[in-house]
């Protein structure tokens, strides 16, 4: 039995929201503020009911339909109930026990295995008359008090629903029906589970090791060793007895007897003097001090975890924060496992469901490929009970870790991003096997340089798309100098730029090589802001082969024919070669999805003499529009060779380009190191500059 999906409405930014579970482990990644804790919230809510819903809870857009509601005019004649609703989709098979869910099965067609667990915190059409009629009222007592001036202004409708929202939403369980025809839940038919005197704790288990954890490394604290007491009484309230359990009480018991007759002596004298007070009369019971040591308070405060490095012992404070947190989440999972397992006379649930949130605080990514390579290993068991009685375990993980993706099966990983600004959507990573049915190469491809080396771009608000490490090299430090020429510029102009920096911004660099096509369907999965910096890459035919059939060959842009370039034969190949010499920039944005696309290479740009010219390539651009400058340094330049065409007068970029580059990331380094400190002795080529202004805006 295994939960298959999750559906949230209307809490936080879970407005409409939909999340498909593995059978194992759920990988779920995000950028911040995407909705993760908003799961773990809302299953505590609903299942653990450790703490009540507020008005806050309620997504935006809700709220605005509510209030909309309770103010208009007109009423409405009649609406379901409405507010926060989860639903739980579940599904089992011929070798499950369903003793437990036998009472909410709403079908006993054998096609159909799935049960549908209703939560909601919904207001009936009837309590939304009492609210509107009782809203009226508040809002006339509110202008009586103003009028007194009892108060400032009149308190609004959210204020009222903060203080008096338990008064017209209330949480309802329920069964509904599955419908195998439409693959839906049937919420017309349901099974209320209060009335009929139904608990889900027996078929849904929900634990969870939240990210505001208790690991520090302050002296004295003694995280680590607390979570032994905590375990030994999960394991001891769970009355799985075994040797080592009976041989600790029985020592204890020794050890009391013990203890009692040092006590005689260590307590005797405060004890006389209690008596010579007149707090014991004569023969009168007498009272003593003895050893109670009881077992579960025994290991409270009295064990210390402890490391060993160079054979000494050492306090657990002195380990670091990532140990800290790798061994208190470890010790965590085991208690939450016996918490799973319930009492001897109970069984596990059929279904146990266990969130740890961002296993990533305070570790290296070394510990992080650790944690996420062991953690199926560490929870494969399940949850098992010494008679016997075994139950699977289905765990969620949400993490902000690029390693920890790094690391995982694709097929694991959920994929959460807000759209339209208050809701959230989520995806699966194997749905983009799909995209890719034509060439599944091409998907492989994808998968194995993502999880290998690329898996910050899951994390990014945008992206910028490079060929290799002469780019990889710059792009940072052409960021920067955008940055301080459009502060300059703006500063001049008496404006203030209004959006964030290049620098600040959340954006991915990614080399793809000559492959950025493969990567367009990926970034209209992700849905963000790409810019792919290219190379025009003009060729012409050279030669005819012994077969007269044409060669072609690179050439400078002018003598050009067509372009080699495959990124810009994939997605701007409706456009004719002279076209795309003089393209625009926004012509060469294009829309895939919900992600804008933007294919930026070389074009015509004046030099320091201002002499129109289209380079072939980035090192061509470059030498063009800042031959002063390298002719200057070429000496200096590690990058460079036949630098004596400098000399002579060479002043062809496509030539000196050719001829004069030694090796591209020495020639990029040499860029860097000879820069002034703002780098102001040097241009950024136009298409990258106009490239990144593009990207910069929001």
């Amino acid at each position: 039995m295994k939960i298959t999906q999750l559906k949230i409405a209307n809490f936080r930014l879970l407005k409409n929201f939909s999340m498909d579970l593995e059978e194992e482990l759920s990988l779920v990644i995000g950028k911040n503020n995407t909705g993760k804790t908003s799961i773990l919230s809302v299953l505590d809510k609903f299942l653990n009911e450790k703490s009540k819903f507020s008005y806050d809870d309620f997504n935006i857009d809700f709220r605005n339909e509510l209030e909309s509601l309770i103010k208009s005019e007109v009423v409405p004649e009649y609406f379901a109930p409405k507010g926060i609703k989860l639903k739980i989709f579940i599904e089992y098979n011929e070798k499950d026990d369903l003793s437990n869910v036998s009472r909410v099965l709403m079908d006993l067609d054998p096609d159909n295995n799935k049960i549908v667990l209703g939560f909601e915190y919904t207001v009936s059409y009837t309590d939304f008359l009492e609210l509107r009629a009782d809203f009226a009222i508040y809002r006339v007592k509110e202008k009586i008090k103003v009028d007194e001036k009892k108060k400032s202004k009149p308190g609004d409708l959210s204020e009222f629903l903060k203080k008096e929202l338990d008064n017209y939403f209330h949480p309802h369980k329920l069964s509904i029906e599955y419908d195998v025809v439409t693959n839906t839940a049937n919420e017309v038919n349901y099974i209320d589970l209060e009335s009929e005197g139904i608990s889900i704790k027996d078929i849904i288990g929900f634990k969870y090791i939240s990210a505001r954890r208790d690991v520090t490394n302050k002296e004295k604290e003694n995280t680590l060793s607390k979570h032994t007491s905590n375990l030994y009484k999960k394991q001891e309230d769970n009355a799985e007895k075994n040797q080592a359990t009976e041989n600790f009480k029985d020592q204890l018991s020794e050890t009391d007897s013990t203890l009692s007759n040092i006590y005689k002596d260590l307590f005797g004298d405060v004890i006389k003097k209690v008596q010579d007070f007149g707090g014991i009369k004569l023969n009168d019971t007498d009272i003593a001090i003895i050893s109670t040591l009881q077992h579960r308070e025994l290991l409270e405060g009295n064990t210390t975890v402890v490391y060993t490095h160079d054979e000494h012992k050492l306090p657990e404070h002195y380990n670091g924060l990532g140990y800290m947190n790798l061994i208190s989440m470890i010790f965590e999972i085991e208690i939450l496992v016996q918490d799973f397992k319930r009492d001897k006379d109970k069984k596990p649930a059929d279904i146990n469901l266990l969130i740890i949130e961002e296993p990533e605080a305070h570790t290296h990514p070394q510990m992080q490929y650790i944690f996420i390579k062991n953690i199926k290993k560490l929870l494969a068991e399940g949850v098992k009970k010494g008679d016997g009685i075994n139950r699977p375990l289905q765990y969620i993980i949400t993490t902000h870790s690029s390693h920890i993706v790094a690391d995982s099966d694709f097929d694991d990983i959920k994929y959460l991003k807000v759209e339209n600004k208050n809701d959230v959507v989520a995806k699966n990573l194997s749905d983009l096997r799909k995209q890719y049915d034509e060439d599944p190469k091409q998907y492989q491809f994808l998968k194995q340089y993502l999880t290998i080396s690329r898996a910050e771009i899951f994390f990014a608000d945008k992206a910028v798309l490079i060929e290799g490490d002469t780019e990889r090299i710059l792009i940072p430090t052409f960021m920067r100098k955008v940055d301080l020429e459009e502060i300059a510029r703006l500063k001049a102009e008496n404006k203030e730029d209004t959006l964030l920096p290049l620098l600040s911004q959340n954006i991915s660099i990614i080399e793809v090589g000559a492959y950025s096509q493969i990567f367009g369907k990926f970034i209209e999965f992700l849905g963000i802001k790409s810019l792919i910096l290219t190379d025009i890459d003009a060729i012409k035919v050279v030669k005819q082969d012994d077969n007269g059939q044409d060669v072609w060959g690179a050439c400078p842009v002018d003598e050009g024919t067509k372009t080699s370039n495959s990124a810009i034969n994939h997605f701007l190949k409706e456009i004719a070669w002279n076209d795309l010499k003089v393209l625009p920039i926004v012509n060469r944005t294009i829309v895939l999805g919900g992600s804008t696309v933007c294919i930026c290479y070389q074009q015509d740009e004046l030099n320091e003499k201002d002499e129109k010219y289209n380079a072939r390539s980035f090192e061509d651009a470059f030498i063009y529009i800042n031959h002063a400058f390298i002719k200057d340094k070429k000496d200096e330049f590690q990058g460079l060779k036949n630098t004596k065409l400098f000399d002579d007068g060479v002043s062809n970029a496509y030539v000196l380009a050719n001829s004069c580059i030694k090796k591209k990331t020495h020639f990029a380094l040499d860029i860097l190191y000879h820069s002034d400190k703002d780098f102001s002795n040097w241009s950024i080529p136009i298409y990258i500059k106009n490239g990144l202004l593009w990207l910069k805006e929001d």
